[in-house]
């Protein structure tokens, strides 16, 4: 029995999933072995390469105006992306980080007030208390202060929920009203175009910090095969092809229950560190997890609802 564009949707968005979560063990082994900016600059230059390839046609339709709500988008998400990977090569534990960026998703509708003046949704406010105690058990480890990849993670979460807005408004129709009372609509940007300069303009931020922060000497005159093939991974399967997955998955279907499948992420990236870096979990560890990921849950729970009904009528 052929599947319906929603079921479709759905199942991409679990791969999408789990090729986000392989790009942290891709995105680990790399930094071991090379400055964390200079390992996101080719990166994300790599994968924004590959998508222009595909997005060529709708580049060339973008105006100049376009071209700027982009960087700007880039410049935000090239933020929290730094403060990500330095948080990430700084970090014991990739299981416990991914659980922590995730808090990224409750934030949206925070910054979605703090700048927008947004309404924060009940769901949102319900779920904080859970977030915050899951990060005081993360703490737990080291007397109750938090390391500074704890921090930078923290940083980078906030960050990319001001991206998800960002990205958000550029993605879709805009209204605005003059000063004359008349309004104007801005056309929502192409979203293979959006994706594609805004990962170029991520190559552009880590790169810029990483020249003045990073040496590249020792990366270059010490290169390993292996490290090539993670930045490869990391570049192709965990960036250009996740991103490409995920357009085409949203694509199909408004009905999709992408909302509440993309907070597996941690998830998966917690199991593929226990196998791929013998990775374990003290108790607070756990617990905080465990919270942190029952807050994302709360904070979808209309979507959560929504998908408990269709598969119990599926079944």
């Amino acid at each position: 029995m052929a599947l319906s564009n929603a079921a479709k949707s759905d199942l991409l968005l679990v791969v999408v999933t789990l090729l986000a979560a392989a790009g942290w063990i891709f995105s680990r082994e790399a930094v071991l072995a090379m400055p964390p900016l200079l390992f996101m600059a080719i990166r994300f230059l790599l994968a924004s390469a590959l998508l222009a390839c595909v997005a060529r046609k709708q580049l060339t339709l973008l105006s100049q105006r376009e071209l700027a709500r982009c960087a700007r988008v880039g410049l935000v998400f090239g933020i929290a992306m730094s403060l990500w990977v330095v948080g990430l090569a700084k970090s014991a534990h990739v299981g416990e980080a991914a659980f922590i960026a995730s808090l990224g998703i409750i934030m949206v509708p925070i910054i979605g007030r703090v700048f927008f003046k947004e309404a924060i949704p009940l769901n949102t406010w319900l779920a904080m208390p859970f977030a915050i105690i899951g990060l005081a058990f993360l703490s737990l480890s080291n007397e109750l202060r938090f390391e500074s990849a704890q921090l930078l993670l923290l940083g980078s979460a906030a960050i990319f929920a001001l991206y998800f807005n960002l990205n958000t408004r550029a993605a879709n129709n805009q209204s605005a009203t003059l000063a004359d009372g008349s309004r104007i609509d801005t056309p929502r940007i192409s979203v293979m175009a959006l994706t594609t300069l805004v990962l170029f303009v991520v190559a552009l931020v880590t790169g810029l910090l990483s020249l003045t922060m990073e040496p590249w000497q020792p990366t270059f005159k010490n290169f390993q095969p292996m490290l090539a093939v993670w930045i490869g991974f990391s570049a192709l399967i965990s960036t250009a092809l996740r991103f490409l997955i995920q357009t085409y998955a949203q694509s199909l279907t408004e009905n999709s229950h992408g909302v509440v499948i993309m907070v597996l992420e941690p998830i998966w990236t917690a199991i593929l560190a226990t196998i791929w870096f013998m990775e374990s979990m003290s108790s607070s560890q756990l617990v905080g997890c465990l919270l942190i990921f029952m807050s994302l849950l709360i904070n979808r729970f209309k979507a959560v609802v929504k998908l408990l009904k269709h598969v119990s009528r599926k079944a």
